[in-house]
């Protein structure tokens, strides 16, 4: 009897070393693979996915180890990297601590809803159709993670609540007169980002047109006609033309006292700190200066120096 178990714990021994041996050498694969485990999945059908990608080629020791390990009922759903020779142990291990890839997708400042739903469109990582509604300017520009198989609808969402939380942040230090609602803001601070990409320069920007609302001058911002020209895309793919400036619509800011009646972009942080914390100038007039900026002036003669100055500078080059 007492033979016989130590040749049954020889066995197990020999056994244990070879279980490990198998579980710690270098995988299959010769190139970095990724499956997606999705909610709900067993860890044989993981392991079923993972020999399929030739990322290991034991599916049933993979199972043994995740239940000698306790991790067959606790898999966290998600797409997984895995670099390439990885062994069984390893990959296991990745998925024991939840280490999802979250893949990225920017929305830059800027955008209309239209094009940032485009973008979304265009990735091939979300699925299903954009079903939830966007209000322009309601989107906050920026990148967003999200796990490989998630929807489309969930950025959009993920974008609507930043955008949310950024505007009640700064609604709540709003040091502009000229803002008399929260929407005031998201309009105004849209104007601002599509008028300047220059840090230093917003500030400024949102004093010319803070300036502009108190003394009822009309605003005469291009962007605002633009967005009205190009069906509210954002993008007219010319330059501007003098009877443009004719255009009878709401947002046509020449012909137009006060805020056009929306936001004509989705505008960044930056550009809603703007909005409600404006420099103190008496600026009511600004034009490019022919270098990438732009040359702000408190009387309209001084306005009319620029803009020969920029038409210069424009001829020259």
């Amino acid at each position: 009897m007492k033979k016989i178990l130590i040749l049954f714990l020889s066995l197990c021994v020999i056994a244990s070393a070879f279980l490990y041996k198998w579980a710690t050498e270098n995988g299959p694969s010769e190139v970095e693979s990724s499956i997606v485990v999705t909610r709900g999945s067993s860890v044989k059908s993981v392991a079923r996915e993972m020999k399929a990608a030739r990322i290991i080629d034991k599916p049933w020791l993979f199972v043994l180890s995740a239940r000698l390990k306790k991790i067959d009922r606790r898999l966290r759903a998600g797409e997984y990297i895995f670099p390439k020779k990885v062994s069984l142990l390893g990959a296991l291990e990745k998925i024991a601590k939840g280490d999802v890839y979250y893949r990225k997708v920017t929305l830059p400042n800027g955008l209309t809803v239209q094009q940032m739903f485009e973008i979304i469109n265009d990735n091939d990582y979300l699925t299903g159709e954009i079903t939830v509604s966007a209000k322009e300017g309601s989107m906050l520009p920026e990148t967003y993670s999200f796990i490989r198989g998630d929807s489309r609808n969930s950025v959009v969402i993920q974008a609507k609540k930043s955008m949310k939380k950024v505007l009640d942040e700064a609604w709540e230090y709003n040091l502009n007169p000229a803002l008399k609602a929260k929407k005031d803001v998201l309009v105004l601070a849209s104007i601002i980002e599509k008028e300047t990409s220059i840090a230093e320069e917003r500030t400024i920007v949102s004093s010319v047109f803070s300036n502009r609302l108190r003394k009822k001058m009309r605003l005469q911002a291009d962007p605002t006609i633009i967005y009205a020209l190009s069906d509210f895309y954002g993008s007219l793919g010319r330059k501007l033309k003098k009877e443009d400036m004719k255009t009878d619509s709401p947002y046509n800011t020449y012909l137009y006292g006060g805020l056009p009646p929306t936001p004509i972009c989705n505008p960044g942080r930056a550009a809603i700190e703007a909005a409600v914390n404006p420099e103190e100038t008496k600026f009511l007039y600004f034009v490019a200066d022919g270098e990438g900026g732009h040359s702000f002036s408190e009387t309209y003669d001084t306005h009319r120096k620029n803009i020969k100055n920029w038409v210069g500078k424009i001829r020259s080059k």
